[in-house]
């Protein structure tokens, strides 16, 4: 087996608790790029929230490649610009707009690279998802936002207990027009229903000339699914639910035990196990 496209989740995968990628994952990393390999980072972040790591990791030249807002967009990743994009539009946002206050949950969308909200209170989870994506976060009422907007992603966000009790009154016909994601006990992520991981992977993989049985891919969550059945070398994280590591050719240790430098060097870097 010879991998020749390694693509990475951030959150709960590449980086640790702290949001911070270990030496150890960064120097199988850099090992596995001067072998050659091409390394894609995937995440439901924007690209704002994408681009420190391309930078620290040396992944931001004109032949690298970034899937952000869960596959809805596929960036140059040098300078952010889409190279492929199924967004939502603003009939889309007004749709959930409305249900996200029916059903009594916050909500937010991203466009541009730009996060807003029409909650007057703002959640402290958009607050705290702007700090981790470097997003500005706009306040703007439904009626003064710019109808021309496309959207990467929207979310509802809120607690736990009262997220679930919302979703559980999303209308079934909601799931058959988009992709509707539970990333985190926090937030529920919407798309484009044509868009995630694996897809966004596939195309990349494409333009490559890459097969998938030259393709190994590394996650947590359920966003990530499609990436890892899309991959030969499907790696679930340590930390991840088990229906993730069931699905998974192997299970690596998790985010705080360099579970992808782990998973690397077994596949890609053997000489160092």
């Amino acid at each position: 087996m010879s991998i020749k496209l390694v693509a990475i989740d951030l959150d709960g995968t590449l980086l640790n608790s702290l949001h911070q990628i270990s030496p150890a994952v960064k120097a199988a990393i850099a090992q596995a790029k001067q072998k050659g390999i091409q390394v894609i980072l995937a995440s439901g972040r924007p690209y704002t929230g994408i681009q420190p790591y391309l930078k620290e990791l040396g992944l931001d030249t004109a032949n690298d490649y970034c899937i952000s807002n869960n596959g809805s967009v596929i960036h140059q990743a040098h300078d952010g610009s889409h190279l492929v994009e199924n967004l939502l539009d603003f009939a889309d946002y007004l749709y959930f707009e409305e249900l996200s206050r029916n059903i009594g949950v916050h909500l937010h969308a991203l466009a541009d690279n730009t996060m807003f909200t029409a909650n007057r209170h703002i959640s402290h989870y958009t607050i705290h998802d702007a700090y981790l994506t470097n997003s500005p976060l706009v306040y703007c009422p439904v009626n003064e936002m710019e109808s021309s907007l496309k959207f990467t992603k929207i979310m509802m966000i809120d607690c736990p207990e009262k997220l679930d009790i919302g979703i559980s009154y999303i209308p079934e016909n909601t799931y058959e027009n988009y992709s509707l994601i539970k990333t985190s006990p926090y937030y529920l992520e919407i798309s484009n229903n044509t868009s995630n991981k694996g897809t966004a992977l596939q195309v990349i993989c494409e333009k490559l000339g890459i097969t998938p049985d030259k393709v190994m891919s590394i996650g947590d969550q359920n966003n990530d699914i499609q990436m890892l059945k899309y991959a030969s070398v499907s790696v679930a994280m340590g930390n991840s639910q088990e229906h993730i590591q069931k699905l998974a050719k192997f299970v690596t240790e998790t985010n705080d035990d360099d579970g992808v430098a782990i998973a690397i060097n077994k596949f890609i870097n053997p000489e160092n196990q």
